[in-house]
This record gives C-alpha cells, sequence and structure tokens, in this order.
C-alpha cells in the first residue's frame, strides 16, 4: 500500500516537473502573472532567453493547458501569451519556492561564512 502511494507520488511530481521543469519554464509564468503578453515583450523581460528557446518553451506550455496562445488580426500579426485558469495553481508552490529560495540562500551564506576560518 505504502508502495503504490510512494509510486503515484513520483508519478505526479514527475507529470508536474514535465509541466514546468526546465530553465525558463517558471520565469516565462512568472512573466504573465499580472498581464499577457506579446512574445517580443516576454522576450525583453527574460532577459538572456534566445527567441527559438523562449518559442520551444511556449509551445511546450501550450501543450500542458498552462498557456494559450492568440493570433490577433493587427498589421503586422502579433501574438500575444496568456495564461490559463489552471496555470495559477501553480502560484502557491511557486510563492513556497521563492520563500526557500531566500532561506537557501540566507542558510548557504551563513554555512560558508562559519566554514571560513577566521
Amino acid at each position: 500500500m505504502q508502495e503504490s502511494n510512494c509510486r503515484e507520488r513520483r508519478l505526479a511530481l514527475q507529470d508536474a516537473l514535465e509541466a514546468v521543469g526546465g530553465k525558463w519554464r517558471v520565469f516565462i509564468l512568472c512573466a504573465m502573472l499580472e498581464e499577457s503578453r506579446r512574445f517580443s515583450d516576454l522576450e525583453a523581460h527574460l532577459e538572456g532567453i534566445r527567441p527559438k528557446v523562449l518559442a520551444s518553451e511556449l509551445k511546450v506550455l501550450e501543450e500542458h493547458l498552462l498557456v494559450t496562445r492568440q493570433v490577433n488580426d493587427t498589421r503586422p500579426v502579433t501574438v500575444t501569451y496568456s495564461l490559463t485558469p489552471h496555470a495559477r495553481h501553480i502560484w502557491p508552490l511557486v510563492n513556497a519556492l521563492v520563500g526557500f529560495g531566500l532561506e537557501h540562500r540566507r542558510f548557504v551564506k551563513a554555512g560558508m561564512k562559519a566554514a571560513i576560518p577566521a
């Protein structure tokens, strides 16, 4: 029974990491938290991301139903990306990771100071 529960948890975690894992996906989602964004806006907001990588990551986020892509009837044509209602379920997790990151940074910094002889 316990092994089955462990397997289910592992599979659920695997699904979650497949959807939002990687170097850029959480940052892309965070960039759209307050508003929809055009591709060029995302590119400017995510310093260091290459256009090809951004396009690929947006496609994965679309496949996982976390982002919608809307082609606007403008000249020139523009594309707007938005979070889906489903994507908003990850914010408690993101906030928890931010908290962990802040605490971890303090912990490591304190540990490094303790490890350096006076």
